[in-house]
């Protein structure tokens, strides 16, 4: 006879593990071991085997729910002896042995429904012109990829359910229709763009998108901790960063650029003005001012509706300064009317006021483009985040030492690594392309920034 069995979560090493996909149904034939759900914690994706074969009576869970070890996940019904298929000649009833009953069936094929053209068939009942009825099915792939299931890798899963993205209403783009991150990002762009909000499994809104609610974990359990608060700086600062990197599709352009008579005459100017801090960064300022004139685009803003660009005429520079108590972005106002010594007066200035914390709303607004320059600390390489309602934002890293090829020789050149951070709502990778390369000819020729 029939015997109704929960189907558990066993120890999979953590508790409140999300479920990102179920791969059954109501009423499907399941084998042992057969995939249940897919659940996936912050180090691995697992499928949860059927512990034994049968029909789904009915499902405890759904998608976004966390489970841990014990979580019934479905309840299986799972056919007793009484409904085990019976040979044709059946021998005389005889006093059933209780050891007998309790042993288990031999595990062959015959005993379990065979999967055949889509259906299950039971041995003696196979379709006509079956001479094999034994014989190996073929491989049915909804057994372990239904339908419905979307094809991505976890990695993209879990960005779209960062995002608050179903993953199942996007449509990939790459070969044989797999999901990729841009296929993610331009379903959030058009959702954002067309009033609607993207759907996905937890309710908790953030920016118009639905997202996963904030893993608890008790660290105290794995060791000694200790509580610190954020500073009032990084509250505001990372909800900013947080916004604008869910917001903004963004695409970092790298390049690279030859500095070496920039700072040999960088330290000449620094020779004859002693009293005076001359660093690379206000000769970057001059650089970027002269690319944004010649390419007006990354001198914009992009409206709340992404339907409007705003080109702006003037030339304020946002500079990221790193303080004790986070990161703020003083901006250098009408950076194209002032010479390098002017730049280096102004940067030092306004640097100590962001230290000191002196710095007025007014001396962080308005910027059009902003450096974040790293080259003091290290580093090949980064992806700044784009300070909205901006739309690009130059990286600098730690320019050093590499031979280059002239022509005739390797020769020992200074070069500077560019980051270039875009909006690609409003930039394609040509121009971004285009706009570091005129920037790194800037600061290769310190001729070109003194016209």
């Amino acid at each position: 006879m029939a015997d109704l069995k929960e189907a558990r979560v066993p120890d999979i090493g953590s508790s409140d593990v999300p479920v990102i996909e179920i791969l059954v149904k109501v009423g499907d034939t399941v084998a042992k071991d057969q995939g249940l759900v897919t659940l996936e914690s912050d180090k691995a994706t697992m499928e949860v085997p059927a512990p034994f074969a049968g029909v789904i009576k009915e499902l405890k869970v759904k998608l976004g729910d966390a489970l841990s070890e014990g979580s019934v996940i479905a309840v299986i019904e799972t056919a007793g002896e009484a409904s085990a298929p019976t040979p044709a000649k059946a021998p005389a009833p005889t006093e059933a042995k209780p050891v007998a009953a309790a042993a288990p069936a031999p595990a062959t094929l015959v005993e379990k429904p065979a999967p055949i053209g889509g259906r299950s068939v039971l041995p003696g009942n196979a379709p006509e012109g079956d001479v094999s009825p034994q014989a190996r099915p073929p491989f049915d792939s909804r057994i372990v990829m239904p339908g419905d299931a979307p094809y991505a890798s976890p990695a993209i899963r879990a960005f779209a359910r960062e995002l608050g993205v179903d993953i199942q209403q996007v449509k990939g783009s790459s070969r044989g229709g797999r999901i990729v991150r841009e296929d993610v990002s331009a379903y959030v762009k058009h959702a954002l763009a067309s009033g609607a909000r993207p759907t996905g499994a937890a309710q908790a809104s953030v920016g118009g998108l639905n997202l996963l609610p904030w893993p608890k974990v008790d660290f105290s359990k794995f060791g000694e901790v200790e509580e610190k608060p954020l500073s009032r700086i990084q509250k505001i600062s990372g909800a900013n960063l947080a916004r604008n990197w869910a917001m903004i599709p963004h695409v970092t352009q790298h390049d690279d650029a030859d500095i070496t008579e920039l700072e040999a005459f960088r330290k000449k100017l620094g020779e004859e003005n002693k009293d005076l801090k001359i660093t690379p960064l206000v000769f970057q300022i001059k650089a970027v001012v002269a690319a944004l004139k010649k390419f007006p685009q990354f001198n914009a803003s992009l409206d709340e509706s992404g339907e409007k660009l705003t080109l702006k005429k003037y030339f304020n520079i946002g500079i990221a300064v790193d303080t004790p108590d986070g990161l703020v972005v003083p901006v250098i106002r009408d950076a194209d009317k002032k010479g390098l010594l002017d730049l280096a007066v102004e940067l030092g200035e306004i640097s100590k006021k962001a230290r000191d914390k002196k710095l007025g709303p007014a001396e962080m607004s308005g910027g059009c483009f902003s450096i974040s320059s790293l080259g003091g600390i290290g580093g090949t390489g980064f992806t700044p985040i784009v300070n909205a309602p901006e739309v690009a934002i130059l990286g600098v890293s730690k320019a050093q030492i590499k031979p280059v090829w002239n022509g005739q020789e390797f020769a020992p050149r200074l070069i500077l690594p560019l980051s270039l951070s875009y909006d690609h709502r409003v930039i394609d990778g040509a121009l971004a392309a285009r706009f570091a390369a005129f920037l790194a000819t800037q600061l290769g020729d310190i001729r070109r920034l003194l016209l």
